[in-house]
Order: structure tokens, then C-alpha cells, then sequence
């Protein structure tokens, strides 16, 4: 037990020095674009508001709208910043035979990087809301809603990472996983209430949706950081864990699919 806890110290520590290696590099990667991305919609939403700032649209009045990007942006860098870079090329070139004989095997290693790679966007995020709380675009209404804000961005990321593991694993079937890996984040991105709140959508549509994973991954956990909230926490608590489990199971069924194909044509 205590030599295995020393071998996930160990690859955290290892992957920590690979991600601050490249500073610029990893800001470039992980930051630039969520940051590009959330002037772009500050701007967009400043310029709809400009000559009305007391404009109401379904809700949201400039202020809140600002907000709600301002959060969104923070639920992007905890919960959503990781990707599936090196899975899918260590499944491609053939370097998860190295892992089949290692007592640290391939789950536990990536695991091991994905927690790495949390702990510094741990330290990118409260940075981040320290500077935009500075600027007026968000306001923490409470520390119990911060905390479970924070907390609930944490579940989430661990849903992402093994929904990113599942597209890693499909390199055993796909020369390439980007554009998989790429619609998802589309997807996602506008189904889950990160460019338009949830409340600007059809009724319809909105209403399927909250049977579906995806407002959990950024619309409800901005509702969480801003303190309005409308379902209880322990449901959404719940109902990300069910789906973390289902993706653990589906992504252990593939695992053992894909190794019987596996030849190791990239050794």
C-alpha cells in the first residue's frame, strides 16, 4: 500500500515538472484560448448591452450576464482544461507496452498526471477569481458557495478526464482521436451552457438536456459559484458521480477490447 502511494507521488511529481517545464508553452495551450474566448463573449455581451445596461434578456441583466461568463471561464480552467493528448499516442505509437509490464499500470499513470495537471489549475484558478473579483466581473456571494463551487468543479473534471480517457482509448480502433476529441469539446461547449446560458435555449431543449450530462459540466456549476442555484446540491453531487461511474466501466470494457487488437506496431 505505502509503495504504491509512493509510485502516484512519485508520477505527480514528475508530471508537475513536464507541465511548469514549458511555461508559455502550457499558458498558450490551457489558458490562451479559454482566456481569448472569454473576452470575445465579454465584448460581444458588452456591445448587446451598451446602450441599454438595464436591458433585462430572460433573466439576465449586463451585470449577471457578465457574471455568468466570468464564472464560466473559472468552471473551464478546474473542470475543463485536461485533454487526451498523450493517451491516444501512447495507445498509437505503441508505448502502452512499456505500461504491461510496469507495477504502475496505464490508468493509474495517467491518473496520477491527471491529478498533477488539477493541482496547478488549482493555483491558475484562485488566482484567476482573485483578479476578476478585483475587476468587478464576478462576485462570490458566500464562502459556502465558493467552496461547493470549487468542490463541484473538481467532480466534474474528474468526469471530463474519463470522458477525454474514453476518446484517448479509441486510438486502438482511429489512426487519430482529435477530431473526436474536438466535437466533444463543441459539443459540449454548446450544449452545456457555456456560450449561451441555459435559460436563453427553447424550453424543450432545455428541459432534455438536464437528463443529459452536459449542463452539469458548466451551467450548473456557474449556477453553484453565483449562488442561484434552483436544485439541491446533493443531486447534482449524485447525478455527476453516476455518470463518472458509467464512463469507468465503459472505459475498463474498452480497454479490454482494445488490448486483444493491440500489436504494438509503433515499437
Amino acid at each position: 500500500m505505502i509503495s504504491n502511494l509512493l509510485k502516484w507521488k512519485q508520477t505527480i511529481i514528475i508530471s508537475w515538472s513536464k507541465y511548469t517545464a514549458y511555461r508559455f508553452n502550457f499558458f498558450l495551450q490551457i489558458i490562451g484560448p479559454s482566456l481569448v474566448f472569454f473576452f470575445i463573449k465579454y465584448n460581444l455581451w458588452s456591445s448587446i448591452y451598451q446602450n441599454n445596461q438595464d436591458l433585462i434578456i430572460m433573466g439576465y441583466n449586463y451585470k449577471s450576464m457578465i457574471q455568468y461568463h466570468g464564472w464560466g471561464f473559472i468552471v473551464f480552467l478546474l473542470a475543463q482544461g485536461h485533454a487526451s493528448f498523450n493517451l491516444s499516442e501512447d495507445i498509437r505509437l505503441g508505448r502502452i507496452s512499456s505500461y504491461l509490464i510496469y507495477p504502475f499500470n496505464f490508468w493509474e499513470f495517467h491518473t496520477a498526471s491527471f491529478i498533477s495537471f488539477q493541482l496547478l489549475q488549482i493555483i491558475i484558478t484562485a488566482v484567476t477569481i482573485i483578479i476578476l473579483y478585483l475587476l468587478n466581473i464576478i462576485e462570490i456571494e458566500s464562502i459556502f458557495y465558493l467552496f461547493h463551487g470549487l468542490l463541484y468543479s473538481l467532480f466534474v473534471s474528474f468526469f471530463w478526464y474519463n470522458l477525454q480517457y474514453f476518446t484517448g482509448l479509441l486510438a486502438f480502433w482511429l489512426e487519430e482521436t482529435w477530431i473526436i476529441r474536438v466535437t466533444i469539446q463543441i459539443i459540449s461547449s454548446f450544449l452545456s451552457g457555456a456560450i449561451l446560458p441555459l435559460e436563453l435555449y427553447p424550453n424543450w431543449l432545455a428541459s432534455i438536456l438536464k437528463f443529459s450530462p452536459f449542463p452539469y459540466l458548466s451551467y450548473y456549476p456557474i449556477k453553484v459559484f453565483s449562488g442561484s442555484i434552483d436544485i439541491g446540491l446533493i443531486y447534482l453531487y449524485l447525478f455527476i458521480s453516476v455518470w463518472i461511474i458509467v464512463f469507468i466501466f465503459i472505459n475498463n470494457f474498452i480497454w479490454k477490447k482494445g488490448l486483444r487488437l493491440y500489436t504494438a506496431a509503433g515499437m
